[in-house]
């Protein structure tokens, strides 16, 4: 039996996810957290196999919760399932130690697919994320720059220019016509890929290495 613990602060995900997990005589459902604090708190006392780990979620986000889990209890599988599905992102939660990364549209056959997968030790993927992954490998330049930082996305300039302006995450928000989650999402991406830990640091990688051009 594999037991999973679910990681969404959107109730009709998690509920949609147990009624497909009961579909499988191999898959149980041990436990649900809508934060990533309450998945190390379950994480104490809950034997878990498969964590399916959204990445916006409020208090600890998926981005912060991956790496605690795979220090603290390094046999836990992490499948991250998201609406997001931009390389970079990708990327940085496979740098944190996921296993896999399916969007949220992805079916019922998909997902249990793809948790058995994780727990023996593979990897697993939406077809549309692995699509956007090989783009962002044959689309990468050779650098002539000395900048120790990867090449920003169109949607990272964007808001990277943004934050130079001083606007708020709210601000961004309307701007872009995107969700604040989506801002704080990326904004976090951005501290990931250039090292830095706050807003300041931000700014100074951004003028330094020029990284808006």
């Amino acid at each position: 039996m594999i037991n999973i613990l679910i990681a969404d602060d959107h109730r009709i995900v998690i509920e949609g996810l147990q009624l497909m997990l009961r579909e499988a005589e191999d898959l149980r459902c041990v436990g649900e957290a809508p934060n990533g604090k309450q998945v190390l708190d379950l994480l104490e006392n809950t034997p878990v196999d498969v964590l399916l780990l959204d990445i916006h979620m409020p208090e600890m986000d998926g981005l912060e919760c991956c790496p605690l889990v795979k220090k603290r209890w390094p046999n836990v599988k992490v499948l991250v399932l998201s609406m997001m599905r931009e390389a970079s992102l990708v990327k940085a939660m496979l740098r944190q130690g996921a296993s896999g990364f399916l969007l949220k549209n992805a079916g019922k056959d998909e997902v249990i697919d793809a948790i058995r997968k994780v727990h023996e030790g593979k990897q697993a993927f939406s077809a549309e994320v692995l699509e956007d992954m090989m783009g962002s490998f044959s689309n990468k330049k050779i650098k002539t720059s000395t900048s120790p930082f990867p090449t920003l996305s169109r949607r990272e300039k964007q808001i990277m220019q943004l934050i130079l302006d001083e606007k708020t995450t709210s601000e961004i928000a309307e701007e872009l016509f995107i969700s604040f989650g989506t801002v704080e999402t990326h904004r976090r991406n951005l501290l990931l890929k250039l090292n830095a830990r706050n807003t300041a640091g931000l700014v100074k990688a951004a003028l330094e290495y020029d990284l808006l051009n």
